[in-house]
């Protein structure tokens, strides 16, 4: 199996999944992760051309904590994701040509900033592109209607899962990749007294209480025609 998880920010994919991208890893998948955006405002001190570049180690960093075959960067500028950019779109959509994936994973529809909210529109409508032959691309055409599945928001807010994830075994190893993303999670706690990994790890558990696990993580399908499948897409 072939997974790709298109996130926004460098770091949102190992908040929101990264002990299922493990997971799917334990269990043989070949998984990769691409995120949209380069992280350059994330810092109030640090200057945006230093910290995207920052920010790129850093999720390289995670990326092979969490086992991932190729971390894959698309450099738009925070802030400056667009859905009705067909130029991103197109990239999206030759992620999607290259890799093949069996499931995608990606934001909800609805978070708490739009960067978000648009990555997940990319998401979709990338996959969709991919199997259209006369789109400007560099690969060959992939299926139009990958199924997806969108992952939960930050601290869970609005979101309501439909499919769990056990990741207790995965809890550890999230964790240490999260906290590759140094630049984030000094200054998150330093400006604003937020001790991300420990919220991270608290919304594990929270998913967990919902399922009868010790930590999970929560998903709901993308549905809408004909994005369905008979096979098992989610880590067992």
């Amino acid at each position: 199996m072939r997974v790709l998880a298109i996130g926004c920010h460098p770091d949102d994919l190992e908040i929101a999944c990264g002990g299922t991208l493990r997971r799917y890893v334990d269990q043989g998948a070949e998984v990769y992760m691409c995120h949209v955006a380069n992280g350059c405002q994330g810092h109030v001190i640090i200057e945006p051309g230093p910290l995207a570049e920052i920010r790129t180690r850093e999720s390289e960093m995670a990326g092979k904590i969490l086992g991932a075959k190729e971390v894959i960067n698309l450099n738009v500028d925070d802030m400056e994701i667009n859905s009705a950019n067909t130029e991103v779109m197109d990239l999206v959509a030759d992620v999607c040509r290259r890799i093949r994936p069996d499931v995608i994973i990606t934001h909800n529809e609805e978070d708490y900033m739009r960067d978000h909210t648009e990555t997940s529109r990319l998401a979709t409508n990338g996959s969709f592109c991919a199997g259209l032959s006369h789109r400007p691309r560099n690969y060959e055409p992939f299926m139009s209607f990958t199924p997806v599945f969108f992952m939960d928001t930050l601290a869970g807010v609005n979101f309501q899962p439909t499919h769990y994830v056990d990741i207790t075994e995965q809890i550890e190893t999230k964790i240490q990749a999260l906290e590759c993303h140094e630049s984030q999670l000094k200054w998150m706690l330093e400006h604003d007294n937020i001790d991300f990994a420990d919220m991270v790890r608290t919304c594990s558990k929270y998913r967990g209480y919902q399922c009868g696990v010790a930590f999970a993580e929560g998903f709901r399908p993308y549905n809408v025609y004909p994005r369905y499948s008979t096979k098992q897409l989610l880590p067992k």
